[in-house]
């Protein structure tokens, strides 16, 4: 068994593990960690707890001690300086007439690394810039390049809901999402409509597609014959959500009538999944 403890460094971040390092530690607990990027501060997310070795990918780090308010000063201090890092970067994009879109700047908590995140529809050779931004600011410095996702995430924003963006607010990592999903949902597959503001599908077409799966398992299929208590008809619709379908009835009349209360048109058997799994295999 291996103690571990859960850090993040940004909100709605991804969770690292690290060695708690006999540390008494609580959520919420602000930590100094050895990073690749150097020293950073994190908070604890995952109180510390044993583990299988087995679970344990690589070996891991310690935390070096909790924050303290000589660390907090540092950190804010930092949060400051990214302002003009962020601005005399812009300037020299600029004058170097690069197709760089710069999203934002991070120091780590000792200032020994800065590193600038920025998008582009296509591959930038930057090792200029990279050369006159070190020298500028005398430190190490270091160029990254993300997806439209990524971007959206780092600014953040309001989706079409009216809420705070989902992978700014609480997705740690981006799920699969396809367009399978929108139709699944029975959503209008316009680009305009069921794309975020990164210009990518919804990430909320995943939350609920397990859902509508499960629901759709219900309904009966377009076109079967059927038995409501105003005679028999045609199913012509189903909405999961009210788990209920639209029946039109022999005189012409669209009604909308509960799932349990279908009947197949010649018996009594119940409408589903089941009933067309058997019809397919007589």
């Amino acid at each position: 068994m291996t103690d571990i403890v859960g850090i993040r460094f940004k909100r709605a971040g991804r969770v690292y593990y690290f060695d708690p390092a006999g540390l008494e530690l609580d959520i919420n607990d602000d930590v100094v960690v050895e990073t690749s990027r150097g020293l950073e501060m994190g908070q604890v997310v995952i109180a510390p707890r044993q583990v299988v070795n087995n679970d344990i990918v690589e070996p891991l780090k310690p935390v070096i001690r909790k924050a303290e308010a000589e660390d907090k000063e540092r950190a804010a201090q930092f949060r400051c300086k990214q302002c003009s890092a962020m601005k005399k970067c812009a300037e020299m994009i600029a004058e170097a007439r690069l197709p760089m879109k710069l999203i934002s700047a991070e120091y780590n908590l000792d200032g020994t690394r800065l590193t600038f995140y920025f998008s582009s529809e296509g591959r930038v050779d930057f090792r200029e810039l990279v050369r006159r931004l070190t020298s500028a600011f005398d430190t190490r410095v270091e160029l990254r390049q993300v997806g439209p996702r990524d971007e959206a995430k780092m600014v953040g924003g309001f989706g079409r809901c009216g809420r705070p963006l989902c992978c700014a607010s609480h997705l740690s990592s981006f799920s699969t999402v396809s367009i399978r999903m929108a139709k699944e949902q029975d959503l209008p597959l316009n680009p305009a409509k069921i794309s975020g503001v990164c210009g990518r599908l919804l990430c909320c077409l995943a939350h609920e597609s397990e859902q509508y799966r499960m629901m759709k398992e219900k309904m009966p299929p377009i076109g079967q014959k059927v038995r409501v208590p105003m005679g028999e008809g045609t199913i012509v619709g189903t909405n999961p959500l009210k788990d209920s379908a639209e029946v039109e009835l022999e005189s012409g009349a669209t009604v909308e009538a509960k799932v349990s209360e279908l009947t197949l048109a010649e018996g009594t058997a119940p409408v589903g999944r089941k009933d067309r799994r058997n019809r397919r295999r007589r």
